[in-house]
């Protein structure tokens, strides 16, 4: 039987060193075929260089972030419940929300020295109306080619995870960005999971059996590993280490094993 293959997408790279390294160390094993970088971070200047090393074997994008605060010079910065209320009302910026995309893969390409091969978002903000417009517009004024970034379908998430309220929710506020991005000539996926409430009881090893059950070939799934950090900016650190521990194990390679799946980019 031909495996099923499965893009599996760490979140925040470079948000902290904790964070990172987790997920270099996931990268290297195999455990992982994907990561996104925030690329505001102060970290990520040191911290894309052991990346580059990794970029023939995953996929490294670009986490467009608008409400995490680096707090290190000017950006565009808002609270979640900012964002979904004014994405909602259409009440938005189109041009100072392309400019802070463009700020951001400009940070990318400066420091990993070549254009990201995809582009999703912290708390899915990318796929928010109007914010969609913005990122299709940054696209299409820094990709002039027809090798051009996928993005991440957040409307087509394929498993609630732990939460149906939060599922409905994700689905309701980025519904028609995947239809969007397909007319705009970009690929995204047609199958997407990783939802649940990062939280370090949740059972996420039972979760990613389901998700890995449930997956069909070609699916793209997110995952938040880090190592152990007392770090009071990151609500969901001991999520991480919860991630990062089962990610490593030989019970999620058995899993994996067992489901038919193969890790692997979405790129190729």
């Amino acid at each position: 039987m031909t495996p099923r293959r499965l893009t599996l997408c760490a979140d925040d790279y470079a948000q902290s060193p904790a964070i990172s390294q987790g997920i270099l160390a996931l990268l290297q094993t195999g455990r992982l075929s994907a990561t996104s970088v925030m690329t505001q971070s102060p970290h990520w200047p040191h911290l894309a260089a052991p990346l580059r090393e990794l970029a023939q074997q995953a996929d490294i994008g670009l986490h467009f972030n608008l409400t995490h605060d680096f707090a290190n010079g000017p950006q565009l910065i808002k609270p979640l419940s900012h964002w979904l209320l004014l994405s909602q009302l259409r009440c938005l910026s189109r041009t100072a929300l392309r400019d802070s995309l463009l700020q951001q893969i400009d940070l990318f390409s400066q420091h990993f020295g070549r254009l990201p091969d995809f582009i999703d978002g912290h708390q899915h903000v990318h796929a928010f109306p109007v914010i969609r417009d913005a990122l299709f517009d940054a696209i299409a004024q820094c990709w002039t080619g027809k090798d051009k970034p996928y993005v991440r379908a957040p409307d087509r998430l394929g498993h609630p995870g732990d939460s149906r309220l939060k599922a409905m929710v994700l689905q309701q506020v980025c519904r028609g960005f995947a239809a969007s991005a397909e007319q705009k000539g970009l690929r995204c996926n047609q199958w997407f999971a990783g939802l649940y409430a990062l939280q370090p009881e949740a059972g996420f090893a039972g979760l990613m059996q389901q998700w890995l059950n449930s997956s069909p070939d070609g699916a793209l799934m997110m995952c938040h590993p880090g190592l152990p950090a007392d770090d009071a900016s990151d609500p969901i650190a001991a999520a991480r280490a919860v991630e990062y521990q089962h990610l490593d194990s030989q019970a999620f390679a058995a899993d994996c094993l067992q489901a038919g799946v193969e890790l692997g980019g979405f790129r190729h």
